[in-house]
């Protein structure tokens, strides 16, 4: 799965990375900018299908339009790229509501020996070796709350890991390359050939860290959390959420 991530880029680079402006009010929705802990719930810069030209702030975690609670989002964090024609969560919103969600890094834990030789969770931060930003394939939706308020929310595609991923987790984020950007925004495309399109990430253009513990609580937002540090396994298995 991919549960956690990072953008720390200004408003200004990634209105220069992807040409395209922020609305005042997601401006306002989107905080704190940077992010150094992104996690499920918060609202986040996503471009959309409908609207190329703008960042909107969605909240993560998708919540179709057929839910009766918006807690569903919270076990629609991920959608897996080989089901996505399959599921009725997913299909429509292939076929009509897309998203690019940007980030410059996104967190993995690894099953790792301890000093006592018990096995623990090491987090890793994964990124682009140019360390810009990138796009995660994303499907989004809309939901209309009992008191009448329209919630946006989005869902980040996850596949099987490329070579680097594959000593980490067994899962990663479909990330897009800038060509693959335009054609998940088509309009034109049918759905299986925007799914075929995605592929694992080269790994030769990844790389991979160990950073601190404390990305393992949702509360910790500081620059320390993406500093690079050498395995710190004595702390155990903190909670993620």
């Amino acid at each position: 799965m991919c549960g956690r991530s990072s953008l720390t880029k200004t408003e200004k680079e990634l209105e220069e990375r992807f040409g395209a402006t922020f609305y005042s009010d997601s401006l306002v929705n989107y905080n704190p900018l940077p992010n150094y802990n992104v996690a499920p719930s918060h609202r986040m810069p996503v471009i959309t299908n409908e609207d190329k030209l703008h960042f909107q702030a969605y909240r993560w975690g998708l919540i179709p339009s057929w839910a009766k609670d918006k807690k569903i989002g919270y076990k629609m964090i991920n959608a897996r790229i080989e089901t996505l024609l399959e599921k009725s969560s997913f299909k429509m919103a292939v076929a009509k509501r897309r998203c690019l969600v940007p980030a410059d890094g996104f967190y993995e834990w690894k099953k790792e020996s301890g000093p006592d030789g018990k096995m623990v969770k090491q987090a890793y931060r994964i990124q682009t070796t140019d360390r810009e930003v990138f796009s995660m394939a994303g499907l989004w939706d809309r939901w209309q709350d009992p008191d009448g308020q329209m919630i946006f929310s989005f869902t980040v595609i996850t596949q099987g890991p490329n070579e680097l991923m594959k000593g980490i987790h067994n899962r990663m984020p479909a990330i897009l390359t800038s060509e693959q950007e335009e054609l998940w925004l088509a309009d034109d495309l049918p759905p299986q050939e925007l799914v075929d399109m995605i592929s694992p990430y080269p790994s030769e253009l990844m790389k991979a860290y160990p950073v601190s513990q404390q990305v393992n609580n949702v509360r910790n937002n500081h620059p320390d959390l993406i500093a690079e540090q050498r395995p710190d396994l004595s702390q155990g298995n903190l909670t993620l959420f």
